[in-house]
């Protein structure tokens, strides 16, 4: 699918996520909050937010593998997490998950700091939207 990454120039170089990308045609998929959870709903690794964060991309790649998609394919993700520093702290294994699942593609993103989710042992979810099939 062709997208072009849009980083002005006047904007700080963004690193581990885009300013923006432009896609032409295609199908949406709306990618609902996945957290930890594996396929009994059960939270993964209570403590363990890297892990947690395998098992959320995990999820997400399941839902857009079905749909007939890659990973490639989110051009938007909204990460939300229960404590910042901690993620923050785990910069650099989170970016080589990252790099595991989209290689050298970088969705455009946000990060939440908030005070729950849905399940109390969650640390962390995300949602986003991904592009199918554009021209």
């Amino acid at each position: 699918m062709p997208k072009d990454i849009i980083n002005p120039a006047g904007l700080a170089r963004p690193r581990g996520f885009n300013h923006g990308i432009l896609v032409t045609g295609g199908r949406l998929l709306f990618l609902a909050g996945q957290d930890a959870s594996d396929g009994d709903g059960a939270i993964v690794a209570p403590a363990d937010l890297v892990a947690q964060s395998r098992q959320v991309l995990h999820n997400l790649h399941a839902v857009v593998h079905e749909a007939g998609g890659a990973m490639r394919d989110i051009v938007q993700l909204n990460v939300y997490v229960r404590d910042r520093d901690a993620y923050v702290a785990a910069l650099k294994p989170l970016g080589q998950l990252f790099r595991e699942y989209f290689g050298d593609y970088y969705p455009t993103m946000a990060l939440f700091e908030i005070s729950r989710l849905f399940q109390d042992a969650a640390l962390i979810e995300m949602e986003g939207i991904a592009v199918l099939d554009a021209d």
